[in-house]
């Protein structure tokens, strides 16, 4: 198969965020964040580090009101940057699955860019928010995801006691289940991996 450059580089513009974001999908793992939400940017971090994908985003949303735009457009601008960088899908895995402790938490994240939007999240939080941020928004940032990547994620909490480890062992899940889905798999080729020949 072909080595073709799989980028992309997305900005949204609305009323309440402004959001541009560009990622290397045969990157390193190099990321920069800017947008007034540390502990976000904390866990982004893992999807870039654990997927072996070069992220950037840059966000300005109204954190005076609260981080739900912000957080939610996020999701979707990503979302919209892995579906352009992936092209036509030719020659990847498809799927993808990872198992990820850190401590007494556990989590199961599952991949398929399948071109079907579905999201399925079974995650009960020990509490309400890590800091000041409210982790219910984590479940609006995958939805965002979800529905502009056009795939189907599912996740599982499978146990913690901590919230933040938790989270962290989705995030650092999510990384490495799209680092094994979106691997060019030599036996493939130029192969669509799908009986339809479309995806």
């Amino acid at each position: 198969m072909a080595a073709t450059e799989r980028k992309a580089q997305v900005d949204r513009d609305t009323l309440e965020t402004q959001i541009s974001v560009s990622i290397n999908l045969d990157g390193t793992g190099v990321s920069s964040f800017d947008t007034g939400l540390p502990f976000l940017e904390h866990m982004l971090d893992q999807i870039a580090r654990h997927g072996l994908i070069d992220i950037q985003i840059n966000a300005r949303g109204d954190l005076h009101i609260d981080a739900h735009h912000t957080v939610e457009d996020i999701g979707i601008t990503l979302g919209q940057a892995f579906y352009q960088a992936m092209g036509d899908k030719r020659g990847i895995r498809r799927y993808g699955h990872a198992y990820v402790p850190l401590d007494e938490a556990l989590s199961r994240v599952v991949v398929d860019f399948s071109g079907r939007p579905g999201l399925e999240y079974h995650v009960d939080f020990t509490r309400a928010s890590v800091g000041n941020f409210d982790v219910d928004l984590f479940r609006e940032f995958f939805h965002g995801f979800v529905n502009h990547g056009n795939l189907t994620l599912h996740i599982d909490n499978l146990r913690g006691e901590n919230t933040h480890h938790q989270i962290e062992t989705i995030f650092k899940a999510f990384g490495r289940s799209l680092r094994m889905a979106l691997e060019r798999d030599p036996r493939m080729g130029d192969t669509m991996p799908s009986t339809k020949g479309t995806l």
